[in-house]
């Protein structure tokens, strides 16, 4: 019998931090997350060369408001795949 936790359930494995912003693809789905809080969800639109910067297009149930948004590592967020 294998440890509990020992295996990540196929949810889990998907929905892994990013930690290198530019293996991201535009057009991928992620969520943005803030002291443990999805705090935004969407489509990558753009990601800066340096990987620390990237735009996101609101999309999603609950959106109530259509367009872009700005994400900075230095703001302290994550990026999860969704």
């Amino acid at each position: 019998m294998k440890a509990r936790g020992a295996v990540l359930s196929r949810r889990n494995a998907h929905s892994a931090t990013v930690s290198d912003w530019k293996t991201l693809k535009v057009g991928e789905r992620v969520e943005v997350v803030k002291y443990a809080h999805v705090i935004a969800a969407g489509l990558v639109e753009e990601i800066s060369s340096s990987g620390n910067v990237v735009w996101l297009e609101h999309s999603g149930p609950g959106v109530t408001e259509e367009g872009k948004e700005l994400f900075m590592k230095s703001d302290g967020v994550t990026l999860r795949r969704a």
